[in-house]
């Protein structure tokens, strides 16, 4: 029996020290960075009245929905687009080599508009089905539109009714080109010319693909870090996890001895969890996100601290190691269930309430207490129980106890 729980004891802790070895480094670096870690931009939108078109709950919605089709066009890693407030959009993209780009598709307002030569706008980007950047034949960039059912009747209608005439195509009531209408147009497809080069040809196409905004859109604050200062922020937070891991590995085991090992081993299964829980969440790790996870390590040594505590307060009452041990667990659970409820609380309220990087802060927080809440109970205890039915180490300094204090009988003695 003795044999048994060693080699499970042995093959538990072989385990996790092997899974954190080879995937504590792929897991870190699968998880999406956000732009203080990996640099970027970050744009600050406002959407704003015009006579033409009011700011409302739905317009700011189609807006959101417009602006993260273009940052997508973008082929652009990971952005974070999210609202702030009733009129303002918040864009992040991380790893982004050129912002004035970025920043020059997010704002256009992109109403796209085909006009006859009185000025009677026929059309708009309601008919347009797609829009691809090409260079023709004479080396020339262009944008070739395809429109949709509808929009190519009333392209073919507007061309045969203007045979010899010009048609202005309009993109936020600039002019882009006004060619000369030679026949009429029924394939459903045109051209806009005028590029002077093909990523601007590319820009426009976006643009036209993910339609005009409701309302007018003012860029009203642009930050950009650089790839430099991510890459000091992202060195500065690994330095900061290795110390926090090392200090409280450090602790446990002077303070705790074979215990703290123990709940030292249990923290790589810890560290492991969350940060596949993360993955797995598709979470952006932001520097405030990584705040929480070292704040959450100390969580989950502190249930293993009350329980040690207990256990050794136990052991100097006569009780032996084992019982001892169970007792610990036991009444160190409702303070340990207590503290790690009310942070779970208060993660919850700066998850629901907070924004941004706030709620970055909260998920790994939260989700650090649950899964410290989790191994305390479980992996800790589980390697505790087969450690002690192996019977190999009976010593109580070995745990961090002191011998047991003598019970002196008052009766017995008078």
């Amino acid at each position: 029996m003795r044999k048994d729980n060693f080699i499970k004891l042995l093959v538990v802790v072989l385990a996790i020290i092997g899974i954190f070895s080879f995937y504590i480094s792929p897991l870190a670096y699968s998880i999406r960075q956000g732009l203080d870690l990996q640099g970027g931009t970050h744009v600050v939108l406002e959407a704003v009245d015009t006579p033409e078109a009011k700011v409302n709950e739905d317009a700011m919605q189609r807006v959101v929905k417009i602006i993260e089709k273009r940052v997508n066009e973008l082929g652009l890693t990971e952005p974070v687009i999210q609202r702030e407030g009733e009129k303002r959009i918040i864009v992040e993209l991380p790893g982004i080599k050129d912002p004035d780009k970025a920043i020059q598709v997010l704002g256009k307002t992109a109403m796209l508009e085909f006009q006859d030569e009185a000025g009677n706008t026929v059309m708009n980007g309601t008919d347009l089905k797609d829009a691809q950047a090409q260079i023709d034949q004479s080396n020339q960039n262009l944008v070739s539109l395809e429109f949709s059912a509808e929009g190519s009747e009333k392209f073919a209608d507007l061309t045969s009714k203007n045979i010899g005439k010009k048609i202005a195509i309009l993109l936020d009531k600039e002019v882009l080109t006004a060619p000369n209408v030679k026949e009429a147009i029924t394939g459903g497809k045109a051209v806009i010319t005028g590029s002077r080069t093909l990523e601007e040809a590319q820009n426009l196409a976006i643009l036209l693909r993910s339609g005009s905004l409701p309302v007018k859109v003012n860029i009203i604050e642009t930050r950009t870090v650089g790839p430099t200062l991510g890459q000091d922020s992202k060195d500065k937070s690994e330095f900061a996890f290795a110390i926090g891991i090392g200090a409280v590995i450090l602790f446990m085991v002077l303070f705790y001895r074979l215990p703290g090992l123990v709940a030292d081993i249990s923290l790589m299964a810890y560290v492991i969890m969350l940060l596949f829980l993360l993955k797995m969440l598709d979470a952006t790790l932001t520097l405030p996100g990584v705040a929480g996870i070292i704040l959450s390590i100390g969580m989950a040594v502190d249930a293993n601290v009350l329980i040690f505590e207990h256990f050794k307060e136990e052991y100097r009452f006569g009780k032996t190691l084992r019982m001892s041990m169970d007792a610990g667990f036991k009444r160190a659970f409702t303070t340990i269930l207590d503290s790690h409820m009310t942070t779970i609380l208060a993660s919850g309220v700066l998850f629901f309430f907070g924004t941004g990087t706030v709620k970055g802060f909260a998920i790994t927080l939260g989700l650090g207490t649950v899964l410290s809440l989790f191994t305390a109970t479980t992996f800790t205890q589980y390697m505790l129980k087969l450690l002690f039915g192996a019977n190999l180490f009976t010593h109580p300094t070995i745990y961090g106890a002191s011998n047991p204090t003598k019970v002196v009988n008052n009766n017995a003695k008078n």
